[in-house]
């Protein structure tokens, strides 16, 4: 997979032993003179997944290892400032990331009743897509097939050049590593800190300790919560939380994030920042989708607008509104 972000600032450590990046503020509106921070071009889509028959090998860091974690392997830079307020030109050529050829879902509790119905869609590289629908439209179980927590009843579906309908159950895991997910009740491991909850990303993955104290200290700081590593869940607020989330999806540089509800437990206020933190991943590469009730916040943002109601996609519409979905 394409190194999308990458940095050559000099690193330092705190007393705590971790190290430290020398980054911009997260505030997009940066100096240009920061130029080791421009985005790297956008990603195409196509990230490894299939062929790692064999579980990746864990890293153990040793004294005889370069002290510097830049030229650890795994060591990226997680985000890059914008320049810019337009929109990034998405080009609709090549290869989807995602696919949806004539999907249908069924659950065996409501047989009568697909939860998807001949769904046909299609994602590029660095769109970001809204999916709205009032509650049992289909969304999160739209969700739930790109992500392979769900199988297909039928039709396909295709995420960056791999048909999930024929991936076997070993290669899933080597999926997922690749998709970041946000979800609406954060999912925080409540005794572990800030720190350790997107530290934990990195370590189940074997990157080396080195990559995980440079880049989880990044990311925080980049999502507003450098001063808060050592907290732990119960001690921030619901949008603190949901940074951490972010975070925590965001830390291992994947293509593709998927939103479910992010900020559905959150005051219109705290939303909005999450949002502007999301909006600026995707304008350094990253394809987001994301399913919401926020009607504000998705005719305020005019990104590509994906609608179902009862299964089925009623309205697929570039810089879209809300519309009348989700109003039940």
């Amino acid at each position: 997979m394409a190194n999308h972000f990458r940095t050559t600032e000099r690193q330092g450590s705190d007393d705590t032993g971790r190290v430290l990046n020398v980054v911009p503020d997260a505030n997009p509106q940066v100096s240009a003179a920061d130029d080791a921070f421009a985005p790297a071009p956008v990603s195409t889509g196509q990230f490894d997944v299939i062929g790692a028959d064999e579980p990746e090998a864990v890293h153990v860091v040793t004294a005889s290892e370069p002290a510097d974690p830049t030229e650890q392997p795994g060591f990226t830079s997680v985000f890059a400032p914008l320049a810019s307020d337009d929109s990034p030109a998405v080009s609709r050529t090549g290869v989807p990331t995602i696919s949806f050829k004539n999907v249908s879902l069924v659950y065996p509790a409501q047989p009568n009743k697909p939860a998807l119905d001949g769904v046909s869609l299609d994602i590029y590289p660095g769109e970001f897509v809204f999916v709205v629908g009032h509650s049992g439209s289909g969304k999160s179980s739209l969700l739930r097939l790109i992500t392979r927590e769900q199988r297909a009843t039928g039709g396909q579906i295709i995420v960056a050049g791999q048909d999930l309908g024929k991936m076997k159950n070993k290669k899933v895991p080597y999926l997922r590593r690749q998709i970041g997910t946000v979800y609406q009740d954060f999912k925080l491991l409540p005794d572990k800190t800030v720190y350790e909850n997107v530290a934990f990303a990195l370590e189940c993955i074997g990157k080396p300790r080195s990559v995980v104290k440079a880049q989880v200290p990044e990311v925080l700081r980049l999502v507003g919560l450098g001063e808060k590593m050592d907290n732990f869940p119960d001690q921030l607020s619901g949008g603190e939380q949901q940074r951490v989330s972010v975070a925590r999806a965001m830390v291992n540089r994947p293509p593709l994030l998927v939103c479910d509800e992010p900020t559905g437990n959150l005051d219109p206020a705290i939303s909005l920042g999450i949002m502007k933190l999301l909006d600026r991943i995707n304008r350094a590469g990253t394809t987001v989708v994301m399913a919401t009730h926020d009607r504000e916040m998705v005719d305020s943002m005019r990104k590509r607008v994906i609608a179902l109601e009862a299964g089925h996609v009623v309205r697929d519409q570039e810089k879209g509104g809300y519309g009348y979905y989700g109003a039940l």
